[in-house]
């Protein structure tokens, strides 16, 4: 089946049925040109829509909604900011969760130290190989503890 308009819109059907909705899909719709998003509410679509219209279907989990168009806002969100230009820095969505398989290290901000607790030493030291290291390190450990599915 052809997409609409030609091949150049991506119709994707938001359905607890459909494929599960990841960082890997976000940056594989960010690649295309125009999207199509539809949802439905409470008992979802007529079945012809399922069947002629779309070109996929996505869930973003293994739930139901009354209304589909919270999935369509997070799927907006999530694929938006991987185009050029709507993050201050690019480099910033190469390091998110879920970028590189991990989850994202712990974020620290000023003060150095604020009720007792202080930054890790080696975020203050300067030396970017071992801040990297830090990390890298942080990032494992983390999704080893949360999420060891990811590994």
């Amino acid at each position: 089946m052809e997409s609409l308009a030609g091949g150049k819109t991506q119709v994707i059907l938001m359905s607890p049925s459909g494929r599960a909705f990841n960082q890997a899909v976000a940056r594989e719709l960010a690649e295309r040109e125009h999207l199509l998003l539809i949802s439905g509410h409470y008992e979802g679509f007529d079945e012809r829509v399922r069947e002629q219209l779309a070109d996929d279907e996505l869930s973003i989990g293994d739930y139901v909604l009354t209304n589909g168009s919270r999935a369509v806002v997070v799927i907006i969100d999530a694929v938006t900011r991987l185009l050029p230009g709507v993050l201050g820095d690019e480099e910033s969505a190469r390091q998110d969760s879920f970028s590189d398989g991990l989850l994202e290290h712990p974020q620290y901000t000023r003060p150095a130290e604020f009720r007792g607790m202080a930054v890790p030493e080696v975020l203050l030291s300067g030396n970017h190989a071992q801040i990297a290291r830090w990390r890298a390190d942080q990032a494992r450990q983390r999704t080893q503890e949360r999420r060891p599915d990811l590994l």
